[in-house]
């Protein structure tokens, strides 16, 4: 079995396994036992990954309210159900309320576990990112720089949540226009991901898919195609052909195609991009 079929079947086992356990504690502990809730927040982390974003939502909530009500609204694993669903909401592009909640996990962990610590660091780097979606980049960009900082001095520079943080900046550089200094470190990151996680890595191809992006941008269609195809292989094997980032990939690659005068080639990965993501919202 292939690493990438392997962690579709990972998940939908975990998915089996979460929905077993959640049974059976609701029926022996009750539905607010903090057993429970740790359960519907691993659910929810499920989902997330899944790319079923409105599975994941309810869960959510749900495992927010019960740990607040049991837990008070600063404990840890409150904030980290908080930072999840905040990470949801900048999924879906409800930026307003991931920053509200990204803003208060900050203001938690900055407050219980200190600055340089990797939980509060990982929070700074979702903020940025959230700030460079909505192109914020002046208020981005020393939030990555603090990440990234610490990240290096607290996990070494080939840590995986390092590599994430030089791979979010670099994204952030590209977008500014910094095209030389974006692809030093997305290349960087993309080595230091294929060391760490391996080639076929959803974070892997990530970045190679922003090296595509990168090339694009610049002209260098051969250059991004063949990345694309690389990114697109590993989403569709590792993810699935209807997770989101399967599908954007997807979308992606068309668009070089449209740039290079190859219409049909085009037209087919849209459609196929589009009937995927029909079946992703029905599920």
């Amino acid at each position: 079995m292939k690493f990438g079929e392997f962690r579709i079947r990972k998940y939908n086992d975990a998915e089996a396994s979460y929905q077993r356990a959640l049974t059976g504690r609701e029926q022996q502990l009750g539905a607010d036992h903090r057993a429970t809730l740790d359960t519907v927040h691993g659910l929810a982390i499920v989902y997330w990954r899944k790319g079923e974003y409105h599975k994941a939502e309810p869960l959510y909530q749900r495992a927010l309210t019960g740990r607040e009500q049991q837990l008070g609204a600063v404990h840890l694993d409150t904030l980290g159900t908080v930072n999840g669903l905040a990470t949801l909401y900048m999924d879906q592009k409800k930026y307003q309320e991931a920053e509200a909640l990204y803003q208060r996990v900050l203001a938690g962990r900055d407050q219980q576990l200190g600055a340089d610590h990797p939980d509060t660091l990982g929070t700074l780097n979702n903020l940025a990112i959230l700030y460079e979606r909505q192109g914020k980049y002046n208020e981005a960009q020393p939030l990555y720089q603090r990440a990234l900082a610490g990240r290096e001095r607290q996990l070494g520079p080939d840590h995986p949540g390092t590599l994430d943080t030089v791979n979010n900046l670099a994204v952030l550089y590209h977008l500014q226009g910094n095209h030389v200094e974006a692809e030093a470190l997305f290349r960087q990151a993309l080595a230091g991901r294929e060391r760490q996680l391996g080639p076929d890595h959803p974070h892997t191809l990530d970045t190679a898919h922003n090296i595509a992006f990168l090339h694009e941008n610049q002209g260098k269609y051969g250059e991004a195609e063949m990345l694309y195809k690389r990114a697109l292989a590993g989403n569709e094997t590792s993810l699935g052909i209807h997770h989101p980032n399967t599908i954007e990939t997807r979308e992606a690659l068309a668009r070089v195609y449209r740039k290079q005068g190859r219409d049909e080639e085009a037209k087919t990965l849209l459609a196929h991009a589009e009937e995927a993501e029909k079946v992703r919202l029905s599920k």
